[in-house]
């Protein structure tokens, strides 16, 4: 969790000097990506449909920091699409891993056609699908889940749910307080999870997994926060309330959950300090190198498109 959060504002700060184009800042979903993994990775089984906020996924279930520089950067070695995409998206097959771009809901119905091909082949695998809430506003998101529902199918839907689409506020959105109220409508479970907890969120993730395998789909809405702008190319101070927003800081997962595991005498303090020390050493290790990579060779650009 530091390590993602150490990158994240490395990227962030990349890009204010020009050498990362674009980046969605994952702080403040860290729990909810990391918590849910560790459900999913302790399970086994099971395939993610990530989407483009989900940077702690993608380091989580093995992108070494050095990748995930060179994807941002643009440069030669990008693991995902070689540097043709925005960063991370594309395919990360050995790692279970499919982002195919940043079209909000598009993996959902993408990750409902993978969850039926591993119930037709008799696959234990339960799929997971991440998605922002303002993925729910799109028609792709009723067509997976009542396909989904119809078939009961092995899928969990996780939603990362930050408040705001870009600059809508869940109120301009829906007149429901709580996304998961719309899993009834579907005929399968919807819960709501305090997003900014950890333990919460891997406690929610394994009771659906087992249920999702067993029974058919749910539907987990995790409530959380976005610290930073939409994107580097957002400001967030035109519509969002700066208080709020410091006030939302004081419950930061990155801040809260080490804190917590010293409480109880899980970790020392002297070991959280390592931690962020070590991370700042992987990251500047993984800046100087993707700064120093060449972008990639421009005879290429047609490779893998045509036979």
């Amino acid at each position: 969790m530091i390590l993602v959060r150490t990158m994240d504002e490395r990227i962030w700060m990349m890009n204010r000097q020009g050498k990362v184009p674009i980046a969605a800042s994952a702080q403040g979903h860290e729990a909810v990506q990391l918590g849910s993994l560790l459900a999913a990775q302790k399970d086994g089984d099971y395939f993610l449909f990530p989407y483009y906020r989900d940077l702690a996924i993608k380091m989580a279930v093995g992108l070494t920091p050095r990748q995930v520089m060179l994807s941002f950067m643009g440069k030669e070695g990008d693991p995902y699409s070689g540097a043709r995409q925005f960063p991370l998206q594309g395919a990360d097959l050995p790692r279970r891993v499919i982002q195919i771009s940043n079209v909000v809901a598009a993996g959902l119905t993408q990750s409902v056609g993978y969850a039926l091909g591993c119930k037709m082949l008799g696959d234990d695998t339960v799929t997971i699908c991440y998605f922002g809430d303002g993925a729910t506003s799109q028609g792709e998101t009723h067509e997976a889940m009542n396909f989904a529902a119809i078939h009961q199918l092995p899928i969990v839907f996780i939603c990362e749910n930050n408040k705001y689409a870009i600059s809508t506020p869940q109120n301009s959105q829906m007149v429901i307080g709580d996304v998961a109220a719309r899993a009834e409508g579907y005929g399968f479970p919807g819960f709501v999870v305090d997003g900014l907890d950890f333990l919460a969120c891997y406690e929610a993730t394994r009771e659906a997994i087992v249920y999702a395998r067993r029974t058919g789909p749910t539907l987990v809405e995790m409530k959380c926060e976005r610290f930073m702008p939409h994107t580097t190319d957002d400001d967030d101070r035109r519509y969002r309330d700066r208080d709020a927003l410091d006030a939302a800081r004081q419950r930061d997962p990155v801040v809260t959950f080490p804190a917590d595991l010293v409480i109880r005498g899980i970790v020392s303090q002297e070991q959280v300090d390592g931690f962020r020390a070590e991370a700042v050493q992987q990251v500047n290790d993984a800046t100087d190198f993707a700064d120093a990579a060449l972008p990639p060779d421009a005879s290429t650009i047609y490779d893998n498109l045509y036979v």
